[in-house]
């Protein structure tokens, strides 16, 4: 009995906090904004490199997708462009530092690609309270990831200098060496996509 009254609890507060999200003004908004900007930038010291890579594994992913899906789209793009805009101005929490170069160089399409995806998967997942299940957050998180690895993948292949060139190569050392860990990543975000979102309309 108790169990079920702390989960009805735990529903009214989650469906609460999106009502609460969609009538925050700008100052608060960009507060919520900066404060996933700064996730975006910690997560990427949580990083592995590989032999096979000069793109490291980091957590960054994650956390962009969780940006969208808990600010919605455009705070959830806002978010992301603050976080690829003080990297530009020189906050050194790219994989590649920060900087002109960090931003525009060989792992710049993802950044890029961190912008739409917050978008997309924000607009997605506050366009019908249905796409807010396992069922749909699944796939739409999966788009998101392809969002990031399309230009990131494109940028990689137009001025690497790593071997393998060209687009088939750069679609390995890019994005296929990250597949397992990626799996991982969209498993977690649907996780968390389950336990945060409200499946009611707000």
């Amino acid at each position: 009995m108790y169990a079920n009254i702390s989960m009805e609890k735990f529903i009214d507060a989650r469906h609460r906090f999106f009502q609460w999200r969609n009538e925050l003004d700008y100052a608060r908004m960009t507060m919520l904004a900066l404060a996933f900007a700064f996730l975006t930038g910690m997560s990427s010291f949580v990083r592995v490199y590989t032999p096979i890579s000069a793109v490291p594994f980091t957590l960054q992913t994650f956390i962009v997708l969780m940006s969208g899906m808990v600010l919605g789209h455009k705070w959830g793009g806002i978010s992301q462009t603050l976080y690829v805009g003080l990297a530009l101005a020189g906050i050194p929490w790219t994989t590649q530092g920060g900087g002109f170069d960090a931003v525009f160089g060989y792992t710049g399409g993802y950044l890029l690609g961190f912008i739409i995806a917050a978008f997309v998967v924000g607009y997605l997942t506050d366009l019908d309270a249905k796409y807010r299940t396992a069922k749909f957050q699944v796939p739409i998180m999966t788009l998101g990831m392809l969002l990031i690895y399309i230009p990131g993948v494109a940028v990689l292949s137009a001025i690497t200098s790593m071997p393998l060139m060209g687009m088939n190569g750069a679609i390995m050392l890019g994005a296929g060496v990250f597949i397992i860990w990626d799996i991982v990543k969209l498993a977690m975000a649907g996780a968390a996509g389950k336990f945060l979102l409200t499946k009611k309309a707000f």
